[in-house]
Formats: C-alpha cells, sequence, structure tokens
C-alpha cells in the first residue's frame, strides 16, 4: 500500500511552519514514523510540511544544560563526545533507537513529538526532568517532560505549535548510567524499558533518577524507586528493594506484544539490571 495523495511544502521558516500547521499540515521531519503511517494510510493529511531545511539541528551545551535542536539526529546524539561526556545515558539510549540507517535519518524531535510509549527517548527526558520548548502562533513556551506526554502519541503540543529544542540538565559529574531494554529482536521497539542514571559519593546515593518506557501509556518516572536509594548504600538488597518498588508505578496493558504483568514484572526485572549498570559504570 502507498500514501494516499497530499500536497507537499517545504517550511523555510519556523513561523512559516507554524502557519502551516494552523491549516492541518503534518511535519516530516526524519520521517521513520510519518513515512510508514502514510505508506499504511493510517494518517491521511491533505499537506505534508517538511522542516528539515530549518535551523533546528543544533548539539550545545548552555549552562547546566544540554540543547538538542529539534532536528539533530539521533546517530548525532549516540556518537557525540560533548553528550558522551555530560549525558552518557542520552548516548547509551540513542544505541537502541532502530538500527544505525533509522538513527541517520530520525530526529530527536520527531521522536519526542511520536511520543510512543515505548520508545527510549522520551523515558530518557522524563528521568532528567527535561524541558520542551515549543513555538506556536501565540509566541514560545517550555513543556516539562513529566507534563508532555499525555498517552499512546499524544503530547501537550497545541495544534499550531511546533516541538523546537530540548533542554536536559546535565547530572551530577561522575554519574553513572544504565540502559536496560527487552525487545523481540535486536533493535526492534522496546516491550519494556528501564533507563537509570545513579551517582553515589562515599558510598552513598546522591542523586537518582529512573524511568521506566513501555509499561504505561506514557514514560512513567519511578519517583518511589529513586526515593528507597537515595542516602543510601547501593547493594544488591537496596538495589533489588527500589526495582520491586516500580511495579507499583506501572501500568501496562495487554497488547499482542505481551501481556500486563509480564510487563510489570520485567519493568521490575530491568530496573535491577539498569540500576546494577549505574552503580558500576
Amino acid at each position: 500500500m502507498k500514501a494516499a495523495p497530499f500536497a507537499y511544502v517545504r517550511a523555510a521558516g519556523v513561523g512559516e511552519a507554524v502557519a502551516a500547521l494552523s491549516e492541518g499540515a503534518l511535519v516530516l521531519a526524519g520521517g521513520q514514523s510519518l513515512v510508514p503511517l502514510l505508506n499504511m494510510r493510517l494518517v491521511r493529511p491533505h499537506t505534508v510540511m517538511d522542516v528539515n531545511r530549518l535551523d533546528l539541528a543544533h548539539l550545545h551545551r548552555s549552562g547546566a544544560d544540554l540543547v538538542l535542536g529539534a532536528l539533530t539526529r539521533h546517530r548525532q546524539v549516540e556518537t557525540s563526545p560533548l553528550v558522551r561526556r555530560d549525558v552518557p545515558l542520552l548516548a547509551a539510549a540513542m544505541s537502541h533507537v532502530g538500527y544505525v540507517a533509522v538513527r541517520n535519518r530520525g530526529t530527536t524531535g520527531g521522536s519526542i513529538a511520536h511520543a510512543d510509549p515505548a520508545a527510549e527517548l522520551p523515558a530518557v527526558c522524563v528521568a532528567l526532568d527535561a524541558s520542551f520548548t515549543v513555538q506556536g502562533a501565540r509566541g514560545r513556551r517550555e513543556i516539562p517532560a513529566g507534563e508532555f506526554f499525555l498517552g499512546p502519541h499524544r503530547t501537550a503540543l497545541a495544534a499550531d505549535e511546533l516541538l523546537v529544542e530540548t533542554r536536559v540538565p546535565v547530572p551530577p559529574v561522575g554519574s553513572g548510567h544504565g540502559v536496560a531494554e527487552l525487545s523481540r529482536r535486536a533493535n526492534d521497539l522496546a516491550v519494556v524499558a528501564v533507563v537509570a542514571c545513579v551517582a553515589v559519593s562515599e558510598g552513598t546515593v546522591t542523586y537518582a533518577r529512573i524511568a521506566v518506557a513501555g509499561a504505561a501509556p506514557t514514560p512513567i518516572r519511578a519517583t518511589v524507586a529513586e526515593s528507597v536509594l537515595l542516602g543510601r548504600t547501593p547493594s544488591a538488597d537496596v538495589i533489588a528493594s527500589a526495582a520491586d518498588a516500580v511495579a507499583d508505578a506501572t501500568d501496562p496493558s495487554d497488547d499482542l506484544r505481551a501481556p500486563a504483568a509480564y510487563r510489570r514484572e520485567m519493568a521490575v526485572v530491568l530496573t535491577r539490571r539498569a540500576l546494577r549498570q549505574a552503580v558500576t559504570s
């Protein structure tokens, strides 16, 4: 099957893109999510707007944040020395996003706006308290990651708003990180994934961030599990207790890929793995 007919336009600036969004256009960035949806006719837009000419592919440090333009490609994030130094969890998570060919084209903004509850990047953003800069007809605003994802493929973006930038707070120097994921095939979409970032000082956990993808309608921050770790020595028993606390934070559903009970149990197992990675990396 091929896409239904549509008009194609290229936006020359963010203002032009916002105007097209106001008229119902869909955004084409990397195309790794939109093109399959078009070809399966799950979406039938009257206009597809290509934003690849916009100046939104920047990647830099600004104060305490790592800043990603919405058109920054996954592969650029994965291989960036800056990202690997300042937010290594982000670089590690990118290696789980599809194959290299997908990461060469897929964009950070596209992945975030697509809001797949099993995707790795949204989970990292939720874990690290990222925020998103969006621009619409009424100007720019910032949306915290914890308020951005509303459900499967649903976000707080208004119909005329374009995601232009992601700001990720840099974790404490020396933090360890872990990514643990279950998928049916290598580099396939995760059934469940867990990302973790932990800082340990003098044998005690001083910073803990845990998020789970694929176990609820949105990526979830496991704050209770984080509190189990904080102020304690990250022993095997403490890690196991933190992982057990993740189960209550999940809200999985049955589908063709896995039953809800299995997803919940795997969230616990994968949290243990991610935390072990984080405290030893």
